[in-house]
């Protein structure tokens, strides 16, 4: 029911767009939120964004270089990742919350399979 994809391999400085396709009984009163996890290390959340499309949230190191965004007609959630750093470097999951995010990837109700990012220096 969520189907991420755009990852890919991209030189730091470089910019990556992930797409999230919702399906099934994921819709419009549903948050979309991102999630990554580099090898040996915890999952984290990057970005959320609420099911109105108001409320947006974003990790502190990702701030003003990533950008959540809803096409509705779509049923899809972008994440726009511009000037990519080597420690941007994980697997990237989207999940799904009624409503509003959760920061906690197993707080979401629905959660896909990732999509690698890798960034090379």
């Amino acid at each position: 029911q969520l189907q991420a994809s755009g990852g890919g391999l991209v030189q730091a400085g470089g910019s990556l767009r992930l797409s999230c396709a919702a399906s099934g009984l994921i819709k419009d009163n549903y948050a979309i939120g991102w999630f990554r996890q580099a090898p040996g290390k915890e999952r984290e959340g990057v970005s959320c964004i609420d099911s109105s499309g108001g409320l947006s949230n974003y990790l502190g190191s990702v701030k003003g270089r990533f950008s959540i965004s809803r096409d509705y007609a779509k049923n899809t959630v972008y994440l726009q990742m511009n000037s990519l750093k080597p420690d941007d470097t994980a697997v990237y999951y989207c999940a799904a919350r009624p409503w509003r995010c959760s920061s906690s990837y197993y707080g979401m109700t629905y959660r896909g399979k990732g999509t690698q990012v890798t960034v090379s220096s």
